[in-house]
C-alpha cells in the first residue's frame, strides 16, 4: 500500500498535467485535432441525452428514451409485476428506439466519407422529432394522458436511436452520448491504481459531468412546473449543432474523415 501511495505522489503533477490536457482537447480542440469540433458537439449531444431522459422518466412514467440498458431492467420489473413500470412503454421505448438507430444507421451509410455531413444530417434529422415532441408536451400540459405519453416515447425514442447510431458512426472514443458504464470502467481499471497506463480521466469525466448536469437541470426545470422546458433546451442545443458541424465542416477539413 506504501508504495502504491509513493507511485501516485511520484505521479501525482504528470497526471494532473494530463488530466487538464484531455479536459481541454475534449472542450476546445485544437486546428490540428484529429477530431476538430467533433469532441465539443457531441459532449453537447450527451446533455440532450440528460436533459431527454429526465422528460421521459419524470413525465412520461418509469421509462427511459435514450438509455436503453434501464428499459431492458425496467421491462423485467414490469414483468414481475413490480409498481410504476410498464411492460407496454418499455417495449415502445425499445422499438422506437431501434427505428431511430435504423434511420441513424442509414444516414450514416449515406455519408460514411465526411463526419460534418453526418452529425449535421443525423442531428436536423433528430431536431425534427424532438420539435415533434416540444409540441406534443406543450398540447397534453402538465400530466399527458396515455395517448400523448406514448406518442411522445415513439418521437422522442426515434430522435436518440438516431442520435446514438450517428454517434457510434462518428466513433470519437469516449463519447458515446449515451452509455456511461464502460467510461466509468475506462476510469477505474486504466489509472495507475490498477497498474494501467492511464485512464483519461480528463475526457472520460466530461461526459459523465455533462450527462449529470442534463439530467440535474431537466429535473429542476420540471420540478417547478415548466414540464416541456427541458425538451425546449434539448431542440435547441441540437438545432445549433447541426449548424455548427454544416458549416465548419463545408470546406471539407481533414477531421471529416
Amino acid at each position: 500500500m506504501s508504495s502504491l501511495r509513493t507511485l501516485v505522489r511520484e505521479r501525482r503533477p504528470e497526471m494532473v498535467t494530463a488530466f487538464l490536457s484531455d479536459v481541454r482537447d475534449m472542450v476546445v480542440p485544437g486546428r490540428t485535432e484529429r477530431h476538430g469540433p467533433l469532441p465539443p458537439l457531441l459532449i453537447s449531444m450527451t446533455l440532450v441525452t440528460g436533459l431527454v431522459d429526465a422528460f421521459s422518466y419524470l413525465v412520461l412514467g418509469h421509462v427511459f428514451v435514450a438509455n436503453m440498458t434501464g428499459n431492458v431492467v425496467f421491462l423485467g420489473f414490469a414483468l414481475a409485476g413490480a409498481p410504476g413500470f410498464s411492460i407496454a412503454a418499455s417495449v415502445v421505448a425499445m422499438a422506437t428506439f431501434a427505428l431511430g438507430a435504423m434511420l441513424g444507421g442509414r444516414l450514416g451509410a449515406r455519408h460514411r466519407e465526411h463526419r460534418g455531413r453526418l452529425h449535421s444530417s443525423a442531428a436536423a434529422a433528430q431536431a425534427v422529432f424532438v420539435a415533434a415532441g416540444v409540441i406534443l408536451a406543450i398540447a397534453s400540459g402538465g400530466a399527458p394522458p396515455a395517448g400523448y405519453r406514448y406518442a411522445l416515447i415513439v418521437v422522442l425514442g426515434i430522435a436518440m436511436g438516431i442520435q446514438n447510431a450517428a454517434a457510434r458512426a462518428i466513433a470519437v472514443p469516449d463519447l458515446t452520448t449515451t452509455v456511461l458504464t464502460l467510461t466509468l470502467t475506462g476510469i477505474a481499471a486504466d489509472g495507475p491504481l490498477a497498474g494501467g497506463g492511464g485512464s483519461k480521466a480528463g475526457r472520460r469525466l466530461i461526459p459523465i459531468a455533462t450527462m449529470l448536469a442534463g439530467a440535474l437541470l431537466g429535473a429542476v426545470l420540471i420540478r417547478h412546473g415548466l414540464g416541456y422546458t427541458p425538451l425546449v433546451i434539448a431542440l435547441v442545443t441540437i438545432t445549433a449543432g447541426a449548424i455548427a458541424s454544416r458549416l465548419l465542416g463545408r470546406a471539407d477539413p481533414a477531421w471529416v474523415k
